[in-house]
């Protein structure tokens, strides 16, 4: 292609700029400053918040919880199912690659009652980092490895070295690589002054809606001939053209009131060979502070990495705010750094976890959700295991801008991945 997947996204936000946008707070924080308990709620021990796609993982962590586990194993045992599931393509197994086709994993753990960390960035062909990153902290004096060195570490102490490239993974991959230029992720980025949107003479020829319809037509087609299976066809073409952040953080809360927190990734798909996103980042992906409470993150890492969220979000609740008001400071700080500017933010998502000492939960994000049905969520067991909307900053959603257009029925009734 003559112009890059970055460029194309670009312009063809342009043509959305005619839509209104409301800056925050949104609705969903007024009802939520009001009185409402959507994804906060009040003290109860013991209990586990963590990402959605912990869910189906938090009944086993529970009442390994239940029965006097580790916190922090107890987190573990959320975590790594993500991590073992070939299907989860934000995680361990079957993540998403780097732009040279490897997978490189980042996970960081903190366990409350001890007061110890691990971290572990950028690692290949070991498939549960979580547990390495705590492999770090109970046998090593330091609290991050990365790269060749955690690698080797991991397998000295009985990970065994695995292919992760799942063939489905590699498809994708091979679609994102045939259907990109190679300066995607070389910038300038969102942040640099530099940046600004280029233009396109395919607007010229084209509605934007019409364009991006195309594109996505094209994809699902090429995917076809790669022998991506029907049903995650269209979520493949998807992948391609909004690049996921996934991650999945876990935070645990017993009894006592010890705490644990973890995060893990395979980072952003497709990224530059090396890079590490927040999870990796004691005090950015994950902070546990006995005293206070614990947070951790899943989106745009980078973005959370300069406001330091999940520290931040701790520290705040040490000061005396909610878990629902500390999470949103660090969202508002994140919409600072781009002073309001609607035509970047809307390239960028965060969703926080936050659990406070006494049992207090909030989930909050920058945005509604990904797409018109998939919101925002925070998954909890505190006996009852369930997932609840996260309430969020700014009305809208992430990936809408450009919105993904509709698709024919034809190409949309096998599909199952519309995430």
């Amino acid at each position: 292609m003559s112009s890059s997947r970055r460029d194309f996204l670009v312009t063809a936000a342009l043509g959305s700029l005619a839509l209104e946008l409301d800056v925050y707070p949104s609705e969903a924080q007024k009802k939520s400053e009001a009185g409402s308990t959507q994804a906060t709620g009040a003290g109860k021990r013991p209990i586990i918040v963590c990402a959605k796609n912990g869910l189906a993982y938090l009944d086993r962590a529970y009442e390994h919880l239940n029965q006097g586990g580790d916190t922090l194993d107890s987190a573990i045992l959320v975590v790594t199912g993500p991590e073992d599931d070939p299907n989860d393509d934000s995680v361990g197994l079957g993540g998403l690659p780097n732009e040279e086709g490897v997978v490189e994993l980042d996970a960081c753990c903190m366990q409350g009652p001890t007061r110890r960390a691990g971290s572990v960035g950028g690692v290949r062909n070991i498939k549960n980092v979580s547990k390495v990153s705590k492999a770090v902290m109970e046998h090593t004096g330091h609290v991050m490895l990365v790269g060749e060195g955690a690698e080797r570490f991991a397998v000295a102490m009985g990970f065994p070295r695995e292919n992760l490239l799942t063939e489905r993974s590699r498809k994708v991959w091979m679609l994102w690589k045939e259907y990109h230029s190679s300066g995607d992720w070389w910038g300038p980025g969102l942040a640099d002054p530099k940046w600004q949107a280029p233009e396109s003479k395919d607007f010229e020829r084209k509605p934007q809606s019409e364009l991006l319809q195309d594109h996505v037509e094209r994809l699902v087609a090429r995917a076809e001939e790669l022998g991506i299976e029907p049903e995650f066809r269209l979520a493949a073409a998807r992948r391609v053209i909004f690049p996921p952040t996934g991650t999945i953080h876990c935070s645990v809360l017993n009894e006592k009131g010890e705490m644990s927190g973890i995060t893990t990734t395979s980072g952003l798909a497709f990224k530059l060979p090396g890079r590490c996103g927040d999870s990796p980042v004691i005090g950015a992906g994950c902070y546990t502070d006995q005293d206070v409470g614990s947070a951790g993150a899943t989106g745009s890492g980078e973005e959370n990495i300069k406001v330091a969220g999940a520290h931040t979000i701790v520290e705040n609740m040490r000061h005396g705010m909610s878990p629902q008001e500390a999470g949103m400071d660090a969202l508002k700080r994140i919409v600072r750094n781009y002073n309001g500017d609607m035509t970047r933010l809307r390239y960028l998502d965060m969703t926080y976890y936050i659990l406070r000492k006494d049992g207090v939960y909030a989930g909050v994000s920058l945005w509604e959700g990904y797409s018109e049905g998939n919101p925002h969520k925070i998954a909890v067991h505190d006996g009852t295991k369930r997932s609840e909307e996260c309430v969020h900053l700014l009305k809208g959603f992430s990936q809408e801008f450009p919105p993904f257009p509709k698709i024919p029925e034809e190409l949309k009734k096998d599909s199952v991945y519309l995430k």
